[in-house]
């Protein structure tokens, strides 16, 4: 009797433990259920704000397009501002074969060297493509200092092609054994055409610089290479603008360097010569390469507002036909942007508009959604709240 009272106890035990077995099983399906159903209406919910997001970013969009301002399919990213028919016409020339009127083009520079460096810039990228026209032009006037320039700057950019524009970490060590060699025979060739200039042109000089960036020139040789450029056009902008990466700290100077470089050969400027860019591309430089810096507090800082404010001092005193300005123009419409400074910001867009291949919107993954969310903010608070 009493095996089986033991006996009846225990099948009792187990028949409950499997019944409270399946409630527990049977409650867990029902959290997963409700879980599941969570998760799914939180999804639904994210798709829905999602939505709406899009939807209000497209109607942002057409607002500000119906104000005049350029849609994003027509924005072009390889010009900072619309290119000269004289321009278009020399090249399509050159690509044609007609290596002589690449050469008036040049020519009709002077000694206007911002202008001739711009050139002699164009006509090597274009050399890049097919240099059958220049080895043509060198081949019918040899011991021309402007087609010696032209190749000097054509191989140095074709050096650069093939190292590439990735962080060295992802850059093969074939790719860079190639690049210096073909930098160094660059070199030769920028030393060759710096003999035939005539003595007064800095440009073979500026050419120089991106071959110093590449083969890592120590301070002292670059500051013997800087002597040379400024003795012949002390405020050169394309000059400083070149000088300004290799004193980033991301080559071979560091942030406090170039902000020291920047400051000085702004303040020894007049008013109109557009040299308070530099402060600003040295900030940029600086909030680019630190993951740490939030551009919204970095660029609110006192620093950084002082120089947008003499920047634009500079800006207002400039020529109004200096092709330079507008490279400011993009820096200040960014900068200005995080300042919250919309409508001085709207101003600046205004007048680059359409074309943003420029600082800051090409260091951008994707330049287009960046120059967009600044631009299109700044309108939609200047202009469409103040309309609602």
């Amino acid at each position: 009797m009493i095996i089986l009272l033991v006996l009846g106890t225990l099948l009792l035990a187990g028949a409950l433990y499997v019944a409270r077995g399946f409630h527990l099983i049977r409650k867990a399906r029902g959290l997963t259920e409700r879980i599941e159903g969570l998760e799914s209406a939180g999804a639904e919910l994210r798709a829905r704000t999602e939505t709406l997001k899009a939807d209000g970013k497209a109607g942002t969009a057409a607002a500000v397009v119906a104000l005049g301002f350029v849609p994003e399919d027509r924005l072009d990213t390889e010009n900072a501002a619309p290119v000269p028919a004289e321009r278009t016409a020399a090249l399509a020339a050159v690509r044609s074969g007609d290596w002589e009127a690449g050469a008036a083009w040049l020519e009709g520079a002077g000694a206007d060297w911002e202008l001739r460096w711009r050139r002699v810039r164009a006509l090597a990228e274009a050399a890049v493509e097919d240099d059958a026209w220049l080895t043509a032009w060198r081949a019918a006037r040899p011991g021309d200092p402007a087609a010696a320039t032209v190749h000097a700057d054509n191989a140095v950019l074709v050096a650069w092609e093939v190292r590439g524009s990735a962080w060295a970490r992802h850059t093969s060590s074939e790719q860079f054994d190639l690049f210096h060699q073909l930098l160094g025979t660059a070199q030769a060739a920028v030393h060759e055409a710096q003999e035939l200039a005539d003595p007064a042109d800095p440009v073979p000089y500026l050419v120089e610089q991106a071959v110093a960036l590449g083969l890592m020139y120590p301070h002292e040789r670059y500051e013997r290479l800087w002597a040379e450029i400024v003795a012949r056009a002390p405020k050169l902008l394309s000059a400083h603008t070149n000088a300004m990466q290799y004193w980033a700290r991301k080559w071979r100077g560091s942030h406090e360097a170039s902000l020291a470089f920047a400051r000085k050969a702004a303040a020894g400027a007049a008013p109109g010569e557009l040299l308070s860019m530099l402060p600003l591309i040295a900030y940029v430089e600086q909030e680019n390469y630190e993951d740490d810096l939030a551009a919204e507090d970095f660029f609110t800082g006192p620093e950084v507002r002082t120089a947008v404010d003499e920047a634009l001092v500079d800006l207002a005193a400039a020529d109004p036909a200096d092709t330079r300005a507008v490279e400011l123009r993009h820096l200040l419409a960014y900068l200005l942007f995080w300042q919250d400074r919309d409508a001085e910001a709207v101003e600046q867009f205004r007048h680059i508009d359409g074309h943003i291949g420029a600082m800051p919107w090409y260091y951008a993954g994707n330049p287009k959604q960046r120059y967009l969310y600044a631009r299109d903010w700044a309108v939609r608070v200047t202009l469409l709240e103040d309309e609602d």
